[in-house]
């Protein structure tokens, strides 16, 4: 049975049941009768979908609150316990996997290490990495005694760009880290070992970490947002909408110094090259600062700042730090000016673990440079800031893709991919014609 504008009753019926879930999850506990004006639905559908999803299991009664001259309202909510997700976040240093509930309450987290010596293609190791999450997966089922058919699926955040292809799934270009046309999503698939009803989600990791801060972070409530991700390299993320994608950018590889310093893309002059953690401390060690031997990224990243800016106030700054932070600011500033430049976005927001700590020392510099290197129409209606959701925001945003596919599906799980039909005979005629 078909409505009348071409969608069916199926299809009706699903976006009513995404558009309950979806208010109940962001704004609940809400009535039944706040519910109608909240959702634009008649007061009859509303009663419909509430009872098809309290049979369910999805949503559940959460006390109630007096109405005026009435009896009480009872107030709904997402039930917590009725699905779980894990987020998947490859770093640079660590492979990091989480599982929660359909609230995203984390209930476990393992980390497991990447090699912090050695050149930066054998520590991104296809085998090791899929190893390592397919260890960390077993894990957090195992801690807590999840069944793997109780998950929506598994989310994973990844540097480089993906693209999702009809055979092999996700496929990820990563250029930086060694990774040519991976087929991600196959091999976890061949090797986790999680029954076929279990999806895969694979993103670039500033995407996911964009996800996280615009539903639950800095970036609720914009229309329009650029999230940026500082590690040991730079990526960012464009969103226009508030609760769709958001559209992953190659932000580190904008030529920031035509000719300049050689990225470990290949090129030349990447934005990267002067602002990603690998190359601050790169360009701290050839100023003459000593970052600790055989520290992390992270460590000696934390080393440099406590150097440029030490605690003690008898303690003079290292010189050769503060250079190179100037430097980095005004180069974060220029690549941010593009971005507000490209998309006058409402917001720009920075995370990342190094750009979060980054942004406690240089921030109102960007933010200086960023003003003066933009346009003045756009740059006066931008706000720079932080992420709020600390380090562990790709992981969040990882684990957020299938629990939004699941929203839109209506709070039903993924279905299999049909069988695809026999093709009639004269599709084969033509395109053999078409061949000679």
């Amino acid at each position: 049975m078909r409505a009348t504008s071409g969608r069916t009753v199926r299809d009706l019926r699903r976006e009513n049941r995404a558009a309950v879930l979806r208010r109940l999850y962001f704004d609940g506990p809400m009535s039944r009768l706040s519910l109608g004006p909240a959702t634009g639905l008649s007061s009859g559908s509303v009663s419909n979908v509430v009872a098809e999803l309290v049979a369910e299991g999805l949503v559940e009664e959460a006390g109630s609150v007096d109405s005026a001259g009435g009896r009480p309202r009872t107030l709904l909510r997402v039930t917590p316990g009725s699905g779980c997700m894990i987020g998947v976040d490859v770093g640079e240093t660590r492979v990091r996997v989480e599982l929660f509930d359909l609230t995203l309450t984390e209930l476990a987290r393992t980390e497991r290490p990447l090699p912090a010596t050695g050149p930066r293609t054998s520590r991104y190791d296809v085998d090791l990495v899929v190893a390592q999450v397919h260890d960390g997966i077993a894990e957090v089922l195992r801690t807590t005694g999840t069944a793997p058919d109780r998950l929506l699926g598994v989310g994973v955040g990844v540097p480089g760009i993906v693209a999702h292809t009809p055979v092999e799934g996700a496929v990820v270009h990563g250029q930086t880290i060694g990774w040519d046309a991976v087929p991600l999503e196959r091999l976890l698939r061949d090797t986790v070992g999680l029954p076929p009803s279990v999806p895969f989600w694979i993103d670039n990791g500033a995407r996911t970490l964009g996800q996280a801060e615009l539903w639950f972070g800095a970036g609720r409530g914009a229309q329009s947002a650029v999230f940026v991700l500082f590690g040991s390299g730079v990526g960012a993320c464009v969103a226009t909408d508030p609760h769709g994608p958001g559209r992953a950018l190659e932000f580190g590889h904008l030529t920031v110094h035509v000719d300049g310093r050689r990225c470990r893309c290949g090129s030349h002059g990447c934005l990267e090259a002067y602002a990603g953690a690998e190359a601050l401390l790169e360009r701290w060690r050839e100023a003459g600062g000593r970052p600790p031997a055989d520290a992390d990224e992270e460590t000696a990243l934390t080393a440099m700042l406590a150097a440029a800016h030490p605690a003690h106030p008898d303690t003079a700054p290292d010189p050769a730090a503060l250079s190179v932070l100037e430097d980095t600011a005004e180069y974060l500033g220029a690549g941010l000016a593009d971005l507000i430049n490209l998309f006058q976005p409402e917001r720009i927001l920075i995370g990342g673990w190094a750009g979060l700590q980054l942004g406690r020392h240089i921030l109102d510099t960007v933010r200086r440079h960023a003003d003066r290197y933009a346009l003045r129409h756009p740059a006066a209606r931008v706000t720079i800031d932080l992420g709020t959701l600390g380090p562990d925001a790709v992981t969040v945003g990882a684990a957020i893709l299938p629990l939004a596919d699941f929203f839109t599906r209506g709070g039903r799980r993924a279905e299999p991919e049909p069988v695809v039909e026999e093709q009639p005979a004269w599709t084969t005629t033509v395109r053999d014609r078409a061949a000679n």
